[in-house]
Parts: C-alpha cells; structure tokens; sequence
C-alpha cells in the first residue's frame, strides 16, 4: 500500500456495500478525501480497493464467467475472510473449495465461520504460502486470484510467487480468474506471460446483476484456460 502513488483506502466490499460506504462517509465515520496541504482546505478524492469480491461480483463469477463446477476443485490465493469460498458454496457446485492464507487470523476466522454454518463438508481453509503447495496447484482445476499478490509483498516475492504458478499451474484444461488482468499484474513487474501456458477466454459482462452492480468491476474479472 505504502508504494500507491496515491493514499488508498482499503474497504472490502465482501463486508460494505458502496452504499454502505457512502452512509459511514456522510456520518462522518469515513471520508472519500485527503488533505494535499495538511491544515488548508485543498482535498482530493482517495483512492478505495478491495481485495474480496463483492456478494454480487462473487454471484457473476460463479454462475455466469466459470461453468458448472460440479465434481471440481477451485483454489482460492490469499482466501482472506473466506468470501470467495462462501460464495463457490452457494453459487456452485464445485466439490472442493480450498482456501490458502497467509494470516493466522484470517484463518482462524474463517475455520470459525465453517464450524458455526456447517461449510465444512466441501470447503477447507490451509495456512500455508501458495509456493508451498505445489501437489495442490498441480490438481486444481479452477485456481482464483484476486488482488492476491499486489498490496501484501515485495516485488521480488511476487515475481518468484508468479514464476512459481506459471510452472506448476499446468493442468491441461483447468481454469485460471485474475484481477487485474495477468497481462497488467505482470507488466508491472516487467515479467513476460509465457507463451502457450494459457489463452484468454471471453466473459459476458452484460449481464444485470441488480442496481448496486457496477459492471466497471465485473470488467476487471477475467478468465483464462490453460493449454
């Protein structure tokens, strides 16, 4: 977060709406601005970013960007508060969801949220680092990562964690979901995406998801498939 050109707020949509948002900023629990000249008057808008899908970005993965899961394996990086594997439980019917966090307090949650509604038939949390977990990576078939590397390590990390699933991410057929897109999360690190490792699918962002939707997030999903 400390290298953002700008000051960013960090608001998980999985937890607040935007008019959620808008409600704490009017009550003045929360602002949307930044002073640029500390005691004057002059403001400019921060930046916000979540790193968890919305309920309703989380619905349009699962029934509209993946296809039916049924008897698959999806694999969450950096699974957080767990939102991407509440949703697959919902949405889909992917027969495993595993979550991979770094944090032992997020991981502890998310075991807690399993236990009380009874998740933990079909969705499992490892505290673990995905360079780590190469038998696992080589089984998947849908593998999600959003926002995963970008605002939580070093550049060098991220390059050896990129080259890492770039090698063992190999399953023919199996199903890679990025945000950003890989070709901008590598750009930034200078890294180039491998030719033949995987191709780009398109995704049907016209698709009304209510009014709280807005399709400039669902754009920053994409999909891809491994050759």
């Amino acid at each position: 977060m400390q290298l953002r050109e700008k000051p960013t707020v960090h608001v998980d949509s999985f937890l607040y709406s935007d008019e959620q948002v808008d409600s704490l900023c009017e009550e003045g629990a929360m602002s949307r601005n930044y002073c640029l000249s500390c005691g004057s008057f002059r403001t400019a808008p921060l930046d916000f970013i979540s790193h968890s899908f919305s309920v309703s970005e989380l619905q349009f993965l699962f029934q509209n960007v993946l296809p039916d899961l049924s008897g698959r394996t999806v694999v969450d990086v950096g699974s957080r508060l767990g939102a991407v594997l509440y949703g697959g439980y919902v949405y889909s019917s992917a027969s495993r969801l595993i979550g991979l966090e770094l944090s032992e307090d997020f991981v502890r949650l998310q075991n807690d949220i399993l236990h009380k509604y009874r998740l933990a038939d079909r969705i499992q949390v490892f505290h673990a680092n995905v360079c780590t977990q190469q038998v696992l990576l080589q089984d998947t078939d849908v593998l999600i990562m959003n926002n995963v590397f970008e605002y939580f390590i070093e550049p060098s990390e991220q390059i050896g964690a990129w080259k890492f699933i770039m090698q063992t991410f190999r399953k023919r057929g199996s199903l890679l979901v990025t945000v950003p897109s890989l070709q901008e999360s590598l750009d930034a690190l200078q890294v180039p995406l491998p030719p033949g490792w995987v191709e780009e699918l398109s995704v049907d962002y016209n698709v009304y998801l209510g009014r709280d939707t807005d399709p400039e997030y669902l754009r920053q999903i994409h999909l891809y498939r491994v050759f």
